[in-house]
C-alpha cells in the first residue's frame, strides 16, 4: 500500500505542486489548507508522514506539531518561509523530524520524506532488542522502555538514541550523527542535533546522564562503572 502523506499548506498553488510531485512518486496525498482542517484530517485518517507549513490561518504549524506529538510519533517535516535558526530550533523542540525552507524544489521535499520513511522501515526489520542499564530499545516496534516504562520518541530521537547506544563507548561526531539520521547532507546548525539530544535527555530522565557531550566533537553513550 502506498504511504499516505498529509500536506497541511495554505498556499493553494504550492500545495497542488507538492501534491503532484508526491503522487507522481507513488504516494497517496491528503491536503488541508489550515491547521484546524489539518488536525481533523490527521485524526480521521491513517497518515504515514506530515508535511506541515508554519504560517497558516486558524491554527499555526507550531500548535499543530505540538498537538500531533501528544498522540503520535509520525514523522513531521516543517515547511517555513522564515529562514531563522530560532524557528528551526523551535520546530525541533516541538518534535519535528526535519525542515525545509521556502522556496524549495519539491523533489527535494519528496526525497527527504522518502528518507524518513525508509529509515523507519529499515529499523523495523531488525527483530532484536538492545538493552543497556534499563534503557531498552525494540527495533521491531521502534519503541523505547526505560526501567520498564514506555517512553514516546519521535523518529529522529529514536534514531539518535539507538545510534549512540549501538556505538556505546565511541565518540560520535555531530556530522556522523546527522548523516545517519537524515541520510543526506545536512546543512543545519549544530544546534539542531543539540536540541534533539536535549529532548532525549529530558525524556529518559536520570538515564540522560549516559549521553555525554564531548566538547567541540560530538556525543558518546557511556555508562560509568
Amino acid at each position: 500500500m502506498a504511504p499516505t502523506v498529509l500536506l497541511i499548506e495554505d498556499e493553494l498553488i504550492l500545495s497542488e505542486v507538492i501534491k503532484d510531485f508526491f503522487e507522481n512518486d507513488g504516494y497517496s496525498v491528503l491536503t488541508a489548507q489550515d491547521g484546524k482542517e489539518g488536525l481533523q484530517s490527521f485524526c480521521d485518517h491513517k497518515v504515514d508522514i506530515v508535511i506541515l507549513d508554519i504560517m497558516m490561518p486558524e491554527t499555526d504549524g507550531w500548535s499543530v506539531c505540538r498537538r500531533i506529538r501528544k498522540h503520535s510519533d509520525v514523522p513531521v517535516i516543517i515547511v517555513t518561509a522564515r529562514d531563522e535558526d530560532e524557528d528551526t530550533l523551535l520546530g525541533f523542540e516541538l518534535g519535528a523530524d526535519d525542515y525545509v525552507t521556502k522556496p524549495f524544489n519539491p523533489s527535494i521535499l519528496v526525497a527527504r520524506a522518502k528518507a524518513l520513511l525508509k529509515r523507519g522501515k529499515s529499523s523495523s526489520k531488525k527483530e532484536s532488542l538492545l538493552e543497556i542499564e534499563g534503557i531498552e530499545i525494540d527495533f521491531s516496534s521502534r519503541t523505547l522502555k526505560v526501567d520498564g516504562k514506555e517512553i514516546r520518541l519521535t523518529h529522529t530521537e529514536f534514531e539518535i538514541l539507538s545510534y549512540l547506544m549501538m556505538n556505546r563507548g565511541r565518540v560520535m561526531k555531530r556530522e556522523a550523527i546527522a548523516d545517519h539520521v537524515w541520510n543526506y547532507d545536512f546543512f543545519g546548525d549544530d544546534r539542531a542535533i543539540n536540541t534533539h539530544i536535549s529532548n532525549l535527555r529530558n525524556k529518559i530522565g536520570d538515564k540522560g546522564k549516559y549521553i555525554q557531550t564531548i566538547i567541540r566533537s560530538g556525543y558518546i553513550f557511556e555508562v560509568s562503572k
